[in-house]
């Protein structure tokens, strides 16, 4: 056995110790190119990394795995952390399947949980080990059951952080459009004032919220243009209440005034950003708020209404392109969210490929799917890097995605907390 082999063997009982999931078996996998933990670069030469545990304990130079330890051969590939999606809904499929409305009031809870057990899947097989998923739009706690039969075993996916019900003013979300004499269904709970917003987050963090999720503005009629819909007030009620319960806050927010309520009430996201001046942007920035443009769910509308690749791009399209690079140039943290249940779960890397088109560096729109993305998550020692001690969430890659974002749409192999999930190598 090399020196190198006998140093692994050592150190990989100590995360496969009682504390530690001791279902999973240690293994090396041998031959690729590591992505640096500052994503930086791959590294010169093939390398193995060391898993037990769940976790990785050591990455090192080439060398023969120990005896008893299995060997993954990811010769000639490229290897890179488990990506992080911070906008999906797994409760909603495609608009083009089934309207949002539709969805929301004729599919039953029961159908739209079974379909979200299979997008769950879906997301994990495409290399997202983690997600946020915001807002169960009309299937009440179906997030939160979803989460721990993950995180149980009992069905695969990535790990998820569950935002339950979205929060609305009154009037403030969908459907709409209907007579005002029939109390129909939401895709959201209704809270309006301070207290009444409070209470509204206490309810979801008692059934189990990890994020909460509320919408700074929305249309208030069919058809109509979005405006600002909670107070300043209310927004900053909500983020402290979900503070004292250690909870971070999203804010769906689409206009100027409603980005800057939230931003200056202490919101840690904002989702979207459609109508994102220079000013909301500087002040994005100077709070150290980040923006999920979720560019991928705006192609996907524009695709489901008709358009096509070749054909010039719809404004809206183009107006989401250029939000984000006017955020690179306010110096705003943009993180990848693709809104996936607008589109296709499993086809989460087009947001990263579109960041990249948009003006990030290939490194730069990885890192939002990898390492910001878990800063967003307070989980940036944890997972988004491969380093030792991080969660063994691993993805290997036929080509180079710092040359060419679209290698993310193509995993050769999946490894989630150190169990193979998907493997294509034959």
């Amino acid at each position: 056995m090399t020196a190198a082999g006998a140093l692994l063997l050592l150190a990989l009982p100590a995360l496969g110790s009682p504390a530690a999931d001791a279902s999973a078996t240690p293994t090396v996998l041998a031959g690729a190119r590591v992505l640096a933990a500052d994503g930086s670069r791959f590294s010169d030469e093939p390398v193995f990394v060391a898993c037990s545990g769940g976790r990785i304990v050591t990455i090192g130079g080439p060398a023969p795995a120990p005896e008893g330890v299995a060997q993954i051969d990811v010769l000639g590939l490229y290897l890179v952390p488990g990506l992080v999606d911070l906008h999906t809904h797994l409760l909603l499929h495609p608009y083009d399947e089934a309207p949002w409305n539709d969805q929301v009031l004729k599919e039953s809870l029961e159908s739209r949980t079974i379909r979200s057990v299979v997008a769950a899947r879906a997301t994990l097989e495409a290399g997202f080990t983690t997600v946020r998923d915001l807002g169960t739009e009309g299937a009440a706690f179906a997030d939160v059951a979803l989460r721990d039969a993950v995180a149980s075993g009992l069905v695969p996916g990535p790990r998820i952080l569950a935002a339950t019900r979205a929060i609305v003013t009154t009037g403030g979300y969908g459907p709409l459009g209907f007579d005002p004499r029939f109390d129909v269904p939401r895709g959201a709970q209704a809270a309006d004032g301070p207290d009444g917003v409070r209470r509204a987050v206490r309810e979801q963090i008692a059934a189990g919220a990890d994020w909460i999720k509320l919408y700074a503005d929305y249309r208030r009629r069919e058809g109509a243009a979005a405006t600002p819909t909670f107070t300043e007030d209310e927004i900053r009620a909500a983020v402290d209440e979900a503070r004292s319960a250690g909870l971070p806050v999203a804010a769906h927010a689409t206009t100027p005034e409603g980005m800057s309520r939230a931003a200056r009430a202490g919101v840690r996201t904002i989702e979207h950003g459609t109508d994102a001046t220079r000013e909301t942007l500087a002040l994005l920035a100077s709070r150290g708020v980040v923006l999920c443009p979720t560019v991928a769910a705006v192609e996907a509308i524009s695709l489901q209404s008709g358009w096509r690749q070749g054909l010039p791009e719809p404004p809206r399209l183009e107006k989401a392109k250029a939000l984000v690079r006017l955020a690179i140039g306010a110096g705003v943290t943009v993180a990848c969210g693709s809104d996936a249940g607008v589109f296709r779960h499993g086809d989460n890397a087009r947001e990263i490929e579109l960041l990249s088109e948009c003006g990030l560096t290939n490194a730069d729109a990885l890192r939002a799917a990898t390492s910001a993305a878990a800063r967003v998550l307070g989980l940036e020692r944890e997972i988004g890097a491969i380093s030792p001690g991080f969660a063994a969430d691993l993805v290997a890659l036929p080509r180079d995605p710092l040359a060419d974002a679209t290698a993310l749409r193509e995993p050769v192999l999946v490894v989630k907390a150190g169990r193979v999930i998907l493997d294509r190598r034959r």
